[in-house]
């Protein structure tokens, strides 16, 4: 947990050189660390709980960690080395400290602590005898570089029939009372995709005498550990807001942690610590300037409308439309199924995806929108099935199934449902590599919502991605809008064959940045073998029956070679060409957390740019507004940092900064224009808007 998640923990003192680190370590941590074990009874009695103590005194502005040690560092452990039969409970760990160097903020102690623990020994412990108590303590001590230190502790204590009194009995009741004690109060709490608020409610609580508050959770994923944490009092209530990391998948179930309070009457101040267990509310509040989930829904809806616009699932779309000018003289009603075919076909595909998505997120994997385009075997995959239906689109591959009706002239033929049902799924996930407007915001928000609120909020994507063609079916005046069938219909058929063999080119160039060699070789081969087979098949068409088996054999040879290097393709673990080499000709930097902090401690302006080789969206605004003269003279007249991260392939410190803005995907633009100073721009970009963002640096 040294460089924790998402910390900004490389300030300028911690840039020090690896040989300077090294000298540190080597360092006597003793003259650091003075490590004790205290017993409070003098001696032992046999079956009788007693309370031990490992005593940490640190030099003064070094500290140690707490149980959740915040932004950097490492809680102390111990290692208990007892006699047989003794048997030791859980540390009790003192109320934390707020401990910011920087940026960052840690949970911890400084000057001295002790952790307590409770021993019991065995009844049959022989009275007259004196026993070790020993263990290891493991901790790491911090100022402006932080060295690890071990200590191993032992104290002899006599075995007594009876109890004696012990001077270390007042050191033991001042470290009891550093304890947090059981709240009092009743607490709760409302979550959204920003933020968490702690609210107390009692009778006997006295809001207004309280001058702060502090929260330190348990889960060290939990909050935005260096975030001011905002207080809200009035009569019996007590309201604590505060930033979500946005690390954490879904809202948890309970939130423990040790509340800190600092009460004010007549003049004087009094700290009390307490530890808090708090229940969702009944009713969630949204956070100030959060999302709610109307919002979420209306965002998701209209983005998935703006979807079918986008260059990969606007194919699609035309051929859906082109196949209603044929087919508008059917009855009604079978022209309205195969819009609700279509509809559930979407709708299905993206609860599929929402679970998955979800699932594995709750496995841990990090992960967002379009991460099945970060698999080279997915991509290549989805390369095979679009040029598949190109060559069908072209009459070179024309068999009689509802997948080939996707793009046929057959598609709402009778029994064709099946083929309108594929056609909203393969929109699904022909639409993955593609963000629109409002889109990010609110994937954002569903991923980190119950499994439900999210579903709702994928299936409204989906419901707009599946609006536009499901509006022309059910809506005849808008049927009779289309021109009428006729010979032009097949020529502009086999035109649409060519966005999708674009479509198909680009999915190479995105497999070029994920396998090496040798899987880019086996895709362009597989190309060929589909090519071959979609050949074979269509020449069997035209032979005799012995003849026609064959041929088809072959073609099945040639559909088996696809598989196998397909295979191929998944395996390869090469190394691809990085993004930075194909991307815009502004000059940037790869992206790091670690490059990120180091240039915000130095208090230079930064832009950032999260992209990948799959995602449109990013390409064309870093062609059309991040690649232009005006924009890279502004940003080497401004000193501006340009680093670009690349998540073409899965990398977990972007997903996690993805996150950490409550997004799901790419693109993401943000401005840092000094320090922690912060401005998210949208998703689509313009020339105008990204220099009129940069001018206010």
């Amino acid at each position: 947990m040294l460089l924790r998640r998402y910390s900004r923990i490389l300030i300028p003192a911690l840039c020090a050189s690896a040989l300077a680190l090294t000298t540190a370590r080597a360092q006597d941590t003793a003259d650091l660390v003075r490590v004790e074990l205290l017993a409070e009874p003098a001696a032992i009695v046999p079956g009788q709980p007693f309370t031990v103590g490992i005593k940490l005194s640190m030099k003064e502005h070094w500290h140690t960690y707490w149980r959740n040690p915040g932004d950097s560092g490492e809680p102390t452990q111990v290692t208990w080395k007892l006699p047989q039969g003794f048997a030791a409970g859980e540390l009790q760990w003192p109320a934390p400290s707020l401990i910011r160097v920087g940026p960052v903020a840690s949970f911890g102690y400084e000057d001295s602590t002790i952790l307590l623990s409770r021993v019991t020994p065995p009844r049959d412990a022989r009275p007259g005898t004196t026993v070790d108590l020993a263990a290891d303590v493991a901790y790491l001590v911090c100022e402006k570089i932080c060295i690890p230190g071990e200590a191993s502790v032992v104290l002899s204590l006599p075995v007594s029939e009876q109890g004696t009194s012990s001077p270390a009995n007042a050191t033991f009741d001042a470290a009891r009372s550093k304890l947090p004690q059981p709240s009092p109060w009743n607490a709760t709490f409302s979550a959204d995709a920003r933020a968490i608020t702690l609210s107390l409610r009692s009778d006997g609580l006295r809001g207004d005498a309280i001058r702060s508050a502090t929260f330190f959770p348990h889960d060290n994923d939990l909050i935005d550990n260096a975030a001011r944490q905002l207080l809200r009092t009035g009569g019996q209530d007590v309201d604590l807001t505060i930033e979500r990391s946005q690390i954490a998948k879904s809202i948890p179930r309970r939130i423990d942690g040790v509340l800190v309070l600092e009460e004010g009457i007549g003049g004087k101040t009094a700290s009390h610590a307490f530890a808090v267990e708090a229940t969702p509310a009944v009713a969630p509040a949204a956070g100030e300037g959060g999302m709610t989930l109307l919002y979420a829904v209306a965002a998701a809806l209209v983005a998935g409308v703006i979807l079918n616009f986008m260059p990969c699932v606007f194919p699609v779309l035309s051929i859906k439309i082109l196949n209603l000018t044929e087919h508008r003289a059917e009855t009604p009603g079978r022209v309205r199924l195969h819009g609700v075919a279509y509809a559930l076909g979407t709708l299905v595909s993206f609860a599929v995806l929402a679970g998955v998505l979800q699932g594995l997120r709750a496995g841990g994997a990090e992960i967002g929108w379009g991460f099945q385009l970060q698999s080279p075997l997915m991509v290549a995959a989805l390369a095979f099935i679009l040029f598949a239906l190109g060559l069908s689109l072209s009459g070179i591959l024309t068999i009689g199934t509802s997948f080939t009706r996707v793009g046929g002239s057959r598609l709402l033929q009778r029994g064709g449902l099946s083929g309108s049902f594929f056609a909203g799924a393969l929109a699904t996930v022909v639409a993955t590599p593609c963000t629109a407007p409002f889109m990010g915001a609110s994937i954002g928000y569903a991923l980190v919502q119950p499994f439900a609120v999210g579903l709702l909020v994928f299936l409204a994507l989906g419901l707009g991605l599946a609006l536009p063609f499901l509006v022309l079916a059910f809506a005849p005046g808008l049927q009779r809008l289309l021109p009428r069938p006729g010979r032009w219909m097949e020529t502009l058929k086999q035109l649409l064959a060519f966005p999708l063999y674009a479509t198909v080119a680009w999915l190479v160039w995105v497999l070029s940045f994920q396998v090496g060699a040798p899987g880019l070789l086996a895709a362009l081969a597989g190309l060929v073998l589909i090519a071959f087979g979609a050949w074979i098949w269509r020449t069997s068409q035209e032979q005799g029956y012995a003849s026609r088996r064959v041929l088809r054999g072959m073609a099945a040879a040639s559909a088996a070679g696809v598989i196998a290097l397909a295979a191929v393709i998944g395996l390869d673990r090469s190394a691809g060409t990085s993004v930075e080499v194909a991307s815009s000709k502004a000059p940037s930097e790869a992206f790091s957390q670690h490059k990120l902090d180091a240039l915000l401690a130095s208090g230079q302006p930064v832009f950032l740019n999260m992209t990948a080789a799959w995602c449109i969206t990013c390409l064309v605004n870093e062609r059309t507004a991040l690649s232009t003269e005006a924009v890279r003279a502004t940003f080497a007249g401004k000193r501006i940092a340009y680093l670009k991260g690349d998540w073409t392939r899965r990398n977990p410190e972007i997903t996690r900064l993805l996150e950490r803005f409550g997004r799901s995907g790419v693109p993401l633009y943000v401005l840092y224009r000094r320090g922690s100073e912060h401005v998210v721009l949208p998703q689509i970009l313009t020339q105008s808007l990204v220099l009129d963002a940069l001018g206010k640096v």
